[in-house]
């Protein structure tokens, strides 16, 4: 609906995924996964709800259809959020609350080198800009920290990150989100 969708296609594809933009409910049909990106988390969901895709999307998720969120797309799921907009609540799906903005304003953004658990390699570019702030988390597993709070959380079939993997040139993340989406379709 809005947000850094264009940059996740081009990982996804990079990664040998076949890509749509999901704008209606219709569009759910069919797929494997499903990324919630990095934007303005309200108007994320007031777009959502004014096409009728907020309820549809809160089920197939709740469903388990397998969900990459980063940045808003954390906002969104979250169970629990402070410093939102009246009334603006996320879709309880993920057992974390955050903050919206967490980290600072557009000019408090700044990447830091990220150890995720069961990814290979070296440390992961987490690219934080405006990112939100994990304040608590209940039963989801944390993969990732810094300085001491969760910043990645996996809960069943749903990946949540407070920054943003399609920001940079590093696919890790992005390829075990197109292998874990293809093991669920299989």
């Amino acid at each position: 609906m809005q947000g850094a969708f264009a940059e996740h296609i081009r990982a996804l594809e990079a990664c040998g995924a076949r890509t749509r933009v999901v704008r209606t409910a219709e569009d759910l049909e069919g797929l494997d996964g499903i990324v919630l990106p990095g934007g303005e988390s309200t108007t994320m969901t007031m777009l959502m709800e004014r096409v009728g895709l907020y309820g549809p999307l809160r089920s197939a998720i709740g469903a388990g259809l397998p969900t990459l969120a980063t940045c808003a797309g954390m906002i969104v799921l979250a169970r629990e959020l402070s410093d939102g907009m009246p009334a603006q609540q996320g879709m309880g799906l993920l057992d974390v609350a955050v903050r919206r903005n967490g980290y600072g304003r557009q000019v408090d953004s700044f990447e830091a080198d990220l150890d995720i658990e069961g990814l290979a390699g070296k440390s992961f570019p987490g690219v934080f800009i405006r990112s939100p702030l994990v304040e608590s988390t209940g039963d989801v597993k944390i993969i990732a920290t810094h300085e001491g709070r969760a910043v990645a959380v996996r809960q069943g079939r749903i990946v949540a990150l407070c920054f943003h993997p399609e920001l940079t040139k590093d696919l890790r993340l992005h390829r075990e989100f197109v292998r874990m989406a293809a093991a669920a379709a299989s």
